[in-house]
């Protein structure tokens, strides 16, 4: 049947893929329009062209439970289970940013703790405006960081029980996982390398433009040209 997992599927969190969207929602999708016409017979490589063509994220919507192509999607990946060479693509795919939440979606339903923070966490640099359906059907703006900030801590995105992720913290005291820095820190960082070779450089450029003479220090090189900076020697007669 059309609606079945494929056959050399393998079991997701020891269920199967599609089970991790809930019974009535994915009837639901069964029964959408956007599914009979838009996701039969779709492979890896042409769900692509579909993500392509999406225009908003969200779960459900209205009195009735409609779902939005971004779920159906997400369900028709569930069930034909890409490899994750591809999904990695549709993560790091830059040009188009509903590409990139479907494929981050995907990833934190079936990856592991390590993958999801190692391939997610990185997206935290995207600020880009994404449309988000709720479920009164309106749209609403946000961000792509917040989208994946939800995928991270949040129980439910889209619609959709999130599977249980281990705690960063915990991942990181068993060196599986490396600790995060965050883009303000690595600038904070760079500004603070700057300033320190700065400074040796002022203090290379000051020691090499001075010399002493006659008691008197000069100075070259500074300001429009050279000039006196210094001073007198102190002369000592007690006698």
């Amino acid at each position: 049947m059309a609606n079945r997992t494929v056959k050399d599927a393998h079991s997701i969190h020891g269920t199967n893929p599609q089970y991790l969207v809930e019974k009535i929602i994915r009837t639901r999708i069964y029964e959408s329009k956007y599914w009979k016409e838009e996701c039969f017979g779709l492979t890896a490589e042409l769900v692509v062209d579909k993500a392509m063509e999406l225009r908003f994220v969200g779960g459900v919507y209205g009195g009735n439970i409609k779902p939005t192509p971004f779920l159906c999607l997400t369900l028709k990946m569930l069930q034909i289970q890409p490899e994750k060479d591809i999904i990695v693509e549709f993560i790091k795919n830059e040009d188009f940013k509903y590409v990139r939440m479907l494929g981050a979606l995907y990833m934190r339903l079936t990856g592991t703790a390590i993958d999801c923070y190692k391939y997610l966490e990185p997206l935290y640099n995207d600020y880009r405006k994404i449309k988000s359906q709720n479920r009164n059907g309106e749209f609403e703006l946000m961000h792509v960081d917040e989208f994946i900030d939800e995928l991270l801590h949040s129980e439910r995105v889209c619609d959709i029980i999130l599977p249980r992720l281990q705690k960063r913290y915990v991942l990181e005291e068993a060196e599986q996982l490396e600790p995060r820095v965050s883009a303000l820190e690595e600038d904070m960082d760079d500004v603070e390398s700057s300033e320190e070779e700065e400074e040796e450089d002022e203090k290379v450029r000051l020691s090499g433009s001075l010399t002493v003479e006659g008691g008197i220090i000069m100075g070259k090189g500074w300001g429009n040209g050279p000039f006196l900076f210094c001073f007198q020697t102190l002369l000592f007669n007690f006698l």
